[in-house]
């Protein structure tokens, strides 16, 4: 015990993944820095999972890990939960692809519709880039107007019309590959500045504003008390559309997503994750007039909105969407993961108030977010949705990466495996899952008190 207690963190991680490892030293020679998604990405290597079940995975070398990743958001109801698993599997001998319409993707759009207050119609995509993409394009074609407004620091997909201003510094150059002729197109507004917002959109020129309703990143930036129905205000003053981007608070933040939590209805929804119960599939829906540009018509001079798109509503997303959202729409499901987040954010940060670590835990709904190394002026030993005092490019970067690898790779030893320096939680994580990850987090802030990883922050 002494000789292991003299091991530092990663030297742990490493002895206790030879698996994991071994199998990074192939997937480098397959993909370019060994991942398929960037945020996998982790220092000396990431693990590799072999099975997952309710709120828990094993790693190749058998590790049972508590999972706050949930499938980037997408699992609300847990991993492989038995009613999702059975109809996928019954689907695939019913057939994946059948080149034509069928009940399931009828039933999988009437469950949105009635779900999301804004939804009048919907599209169904296969992944929430494809979502903003095709909403960014319906607000240009419905207005005549070629400018998106978003928010500096906000997610919406890889795609280029969405990347520009998502990492610091926000009014950067466009990424590689992104041609100044289409970030021209794009308007960054700074973090949550609605007089900017009046301003710009008296000019005319801009389509729609396009926002996560959380607040950048699921809440990393957050939003204060009423901005959401001060900017529904100022887009339908300026006859500006309004897009929600509920990739992530989508069927999480209430069972009709956080327009319905917050009381605010845009005119248009992106979906993704949870919408496709842990399977590939986005979605795009809004008002009736805006969504009939997709429309065939015989109109003379009629120029629609097209949407092809192999895998649109294929039956396996379909069936595994349905048969979710059937459940997601009992609010118990949601109220049940706020709960354990809520109880994560305040065990968290009284583990940083007793120790005197520099550091606080928060967020809203079901979601957490770490930031370690400084320090926020309303800090509490409970729960906490907005810190005060802080800059919100901190807030955005999150801790300094010595700090985050350290918390990842510490946790991980503990068998807890965070998701980007935080997590979302589900409807399968129970009270003896929240207790075992806040002494985790106990355990592994002192060792990285102990290898001296906070000083001089």
């Amino acid at each position: 015990m002494a000789s292991q207690m003299r091991k530092t963190i990663e030297q742990e991680y490493i002895e206790r993944h030879p698996g994991s490892r071994e199998r990074y030293e192939r997937a480098v020679r397959a993909f370019p820095s060994g991942v398929t998604h960037d945020v996998r990405y982790l220092r000396p290597f990431p693990i590799y999972a072999e099975r997952a079940q309710g709120s828990k995975k094993w790693d190749v070398d058998g590790h049972e890990l508590i999972d706050y990743s949930m499938g980037h958001g997408a699992l609300i109801l847990g991993h492989s939960h038995p009613e999702i698993a059975e109809a996928v599997a019954d689907q695939v001998r019913r057939g994946t692809h059948f080149g034509a319409g069928h009940d399931l993707e009828i039933e999988w759009g009437q469950r949105v519709c009635n779900l999301v207050p804004s939804v009048e119609r919907v599209k169904f995509t296969s992944s929430g880039t494809e979502a903003t993409l095709m909403a960014m394009r319906l607000a240009r074609a419905f207005t005549g107007r070629d400018k998106i407004m978003k928010f500096a620091g906000h997610f919406h997909g890889w795609q280029d019309y969405a990347i520009k201003g998502e990492q610091p510094p926000f009014d950067g150059p466009p990424p590689p590959g992104v041609p100044q002729a289409v970030a021209d197109t794009v308007v960054v507004a700074p973090v949550n500045d609605l007089d900017f917002v009046e301003q710009r959109l008296a000019a005319g020129d801009i389509a729609g504003v396009i926002l996560e309703p959380s607040g950048a990143s699921y809440a990393t930036i957050p939003l204060p008390e009423g901005f959401l129905q001060r900017l529904r205000e100022v887009t339908k003053k300026h006859d500006t559309l309004l897009i929600f981007d509920e990739v992530i608070t989508g069927f999480r933040w209430a069972p009709g997503g956080a327009q319905e939590r917050f009381n605010v209805t845009p005119d248009l929804t992106t979906m993704a994750k949870i919408v496709a119960g842990g399977l590939p599939g986005g979605a795009v829906g809004g008002r009736d007039d805006v969504m009939a540009l997709l429309e065939f018509r015989d109109d003379p001079g009629w120029r629609k909105v097209g949407h092809p798109g192999t895998f649109n509503a294929n039956p396996l997303s379909a069936v595994a969407g349905a048969t979710c959202l059937q459940m997601v729409a009992d609010p118990r499901v949601q109220r049940h993961a706020d709960e354990m987040a809520a109880k994560i954010r305040a065990g968290f940060n009284e583990v940083l108030v007793r120790r005197g670590v520099p550091g606080f835990c928060y967020g809203e709904s079901s979601v957490f977010h770490v930031m370690l190394g400084v320090e926020c002026s309303n800090m509490t030993s409970g729960d906490l949705r907005m810190p005060e005092g802080v800059d919100p490019v901190v807030l955005k970067r999150g801790p300094a990466p010595k700090l985050s690898l350290a918390l990842h790779q510490g946790m991980i030893n503990e068998g807890v495996d965070l998701f980007h320096g935080g997590g979302l939680l589900s409807a399968a994580h129970s009270e003896e899952d929240i207790a075992k990850t806040i002494e985790a987090f106990d355990r592994t802030v002192a060792r990285m008190a102990d290898e001296g990883l906070f000083s001089g922050a």
